[in-house]
């Protein structure tokens, strides 16, 4: 760990240099590269550093004690070791999950899919929660939100909301919020009082660049045609929506809701491109679970990931076991002690694998 460790702290250095280099500062792709390199490098190399430091403050105090000391001295520099030994520990971990192989996608954008599933109209407005939730979180985080396709109900709910999160990190936290969510409530048109279930799928997609994913012309079919639900004057009467098929794998995107062809083509677009970069990702897991067991995060989309129960203020992720008695702050989009518990579950299964 420790060859490792100096092979990136080696590695920072030389990029600190590369970035003053006349060459490089005039070379705008350059410049970016080694900036986003140097960056996540740059936790590591402050954590390795302060350990370094801590390793030499014990071998002076480890040194100290084999002088002659008077009692009171001597004492102090033992509770000072004892910190000092504690602290070393505590980077050692944070070290070890410093070193694991990073997602590539983790500091990218996310195109998220909300739809209604089992439950009717009911399901429908649990969507439209969820969406209202992640839209909290994300202007909580200083995110910016955008809705790439809505279809929307008469009484308030989506059948299917498809929007985009723009922000650092922003897949890193949403990634483990793809799967089935289920709601069990009383709904307000039931008159009896009983608690109805309902269900809605979440699909956490990063968003894909042109050079991750290669789509070529021949292989897509640009159907357009009118667009339909509120919009004013131009609905029904221009042919601003825009239905997207890639042959090679038979995806489907649709977005209507700009006024503009253009734009309305753009939006779908970027969908289209996260859709069939999830798919490849999707397959190469796929292979890779046949042989590792899997991490947190990467199981079938349609598991039941997550039930929020209204009655008695209760969320509960069922992959980790979590219980938090804090249903209404959850939906007011306070979601990092569950996205934060199930980091670290991450973390200690893929510890657990790199010590296997």
């Amino acid at each position: 760990m420790l060859d490792r460790l100096q092979a990136v702290e080696e590695r920072y250095e030389k990029l600190n240099q590369l970035l003053m280099d006349p060459d490089v500062v005039n070379d705008p792709k350059k410049l970016r590269e080694y900036s986003k390199e140097q960056s996540e490098l740059q936790e590591t190399v402050e954590v390795y550093r302060e350990y370094k430091s801590v390793k030499e403050q014990i071998d002076d105090a480890k040194a100290m004690l084999e002088e002659k000391l008077d009692a009171e001295m001597r004492e102090m520099v033992k509770e000072e070791l004892a910190d000092l030994q504690k602290r070393e520990e505590e980077l050692v971990e944070r070290l070890k999950v410093l070193l694991l192989p990073k997602d590539p996608n983790d500091d990218k954008n996310v195109i998220m899919e909300i739809r209604g599933a089992a439950g009717g109209e009911e399901a429908a407005l649990f969507a439209a929660d969820l969406y209202r939730m992640y839209s909290r979180y994300a202007e909580d985080k200083g995110w910016k939100t955008e809705v790439m396709e809505a279809n929307s109900t008469g009484t308030g709910g989506y059948k299917e909301i498809i929007f985009m999160i723009t922000g650092k990190g922003a897949y890193s936290r949403l990634k483990y919020e793809s799967g089935a969510h289920r709601v069990q409530r009383v709904p307000e048109t039931e008159s009896g009082g009983r608690i109805h279930t309902s269900t809605a799928t979440v699909a956490c997609l990063p968003e894909a660049e042109e050079v991750e994913v290669e789509i070529h012309e021949k292989d897509i079919r640009v159907d357009t045609f009118a667009s339909s639900g509120p919009g004013g004057q131009s609905v029904n009467t221009t042919m601003s929506a825009v239905r997207l098929t890639h042959i090679p794998t038979g995806i489907v995107v649709s977005c209507q809701d700009e006024k503009s062809q253009i734009k309305n083509k753009e939006k779908a677009m970027k969908v289209l491109r996260a859709r069939i970069y999830d798919k490849y990702q999707q397959e190469a897991q796929a292979e890779y679970d046949q042989t590792r067991k899997m991490a947190v995060g990467t199981g079938d989309r349609s598991e039941r990931i997550r039930t929020y129960n209204f009655p008695q203020n209760r969320v509960t992720d069922h992959r980790i076991g979590l219980t938090i008695q804090k249903l209404d702050q959850i939906l007011e989009g306070k979601l990092d002690e569950i996205i934060d518990a199930l980091i670290m579950e991450d973390q200690a299964k893929k510890l657990e694998q790199a010590g296997e």
